[in-house]
């Protein structure tokens, strides 16, 4: 299974997607099963996470449709309201479907910056313990410290790190993310997807060789027993179309073993979701 671990699908409605802004023009239409079906074939990857793009129950359920409806999408990163008093009644109808993977919250846009160590939201993170879905962390590089600190609270928790915690690559800013990916990676039970890096550069000047620091880190503080490729389609549009970022990667692990390149390309994100067709 060659999997892309991460890509985003939506019918835009401008008031539901406000963070599009007006320079985003090629993300302003729908994106559908059939377009990414294309991309995907293309680059020869036969499966695929779907993740949540709007905070809205109505879009996980409508996610999970489509999921249902084409094989290749073989699991979805909802949301749920972790910090309800209610979560665990809200996420009974989903722990009976095979397709529900996980969650995530857009933490990185809350105000308060250490949101995620609220007792509520532990409280949340708890009850996905539980029901054993997993957790994906979507944060910048400044929220790495607590994010380290909510780790530590939930060891039996699997997380999944969402575009290697956004690093300040337009500006060629390398630390100190890097000590702080390389602490957070010290806990095995959180994972790591290559994702997201070409719309932290420049969109429209970036240069590869930008890139490669911030992939060697990870390689080395993650390893591919914990790394898992993603497209994070069709937001990367903005910066590079599928094909080039796949190529990307693909060039980047061409030194590792047959084996750790198959982790990269799908095991580990089969392994850390739970997919078993």
């Amino acid at each position: 299974m060659r999997l892309d671990a991460h890509h985003h699908l939506w019918k835009y409605i401008p008031e539901d997607y406000n963070w599009i802004s007006e320079n985003m023009a090629i993300l302003r239409r729908d994106y559908l099963p059939g377009d990414l079906k294309r991309e995907i074939k293309e680059a020869g990857i036969n499966a695929t996470i779907a993740v949540q793009a709007r905070q809205t129950l109505e879009e996980t359920h409508w996610l999970l449709d489509l999921a249902d409806n084409n094989s290749f999408i073989k699991g979805v990163v909802g949301w749920v309201p972790l910090t309800s008093p209610n979560l665990e009644e809200i996420i009974a109808p989903f722990t009976v479907s095979e397709n529900v993977k996980g969650y995530r919250h857009v933490l990185h846009d809350e105000k308060d910056d250490l949101y995620m160590l609220q007792d509520n939201f532990n409280r949340g993170i708890k009850i996905l313990t539980k029901n054993n879905f997993s957790y994906d962390i979507l944060i910048f590089d400044r929220h790495l410290p607590q994010t380290i600190e909510l780790v530590d609270r939930h060891p039996e928790q699997i997380f999944i790190l969402d575009h290697i915690a956004k690093p300040r690559i337009r500006k060629n800013i390398y630390s100190p993310w890097r000590e702080r990916i390389i602490e957070l990676a010290k806990r095995e039970n959180v994972y790591c997807k290559i994702s997201g890096l070409v719309t932290e550069a420049d969109w429209t000047d970036w240069e590869e060789f930008q890139l490669l620091p911030y992939l060697e880190t990870i390689l080395k503080a993650f390893t591919p027993q914990r790394l898992m490729f993603g497209s994070d389609w069709l937001v990367c549009l903005l910066a590079s179309s599928y094909l080039k970022w796949h190529q990307i990667i693909s060039d980047f692990i061409k030194p590792l073993s047959p084996n750790e390149q198959d982790r990269i390309m799908g095991s580990t994100a089969v392994e850390a979701y739970g997919i078993y067709s």
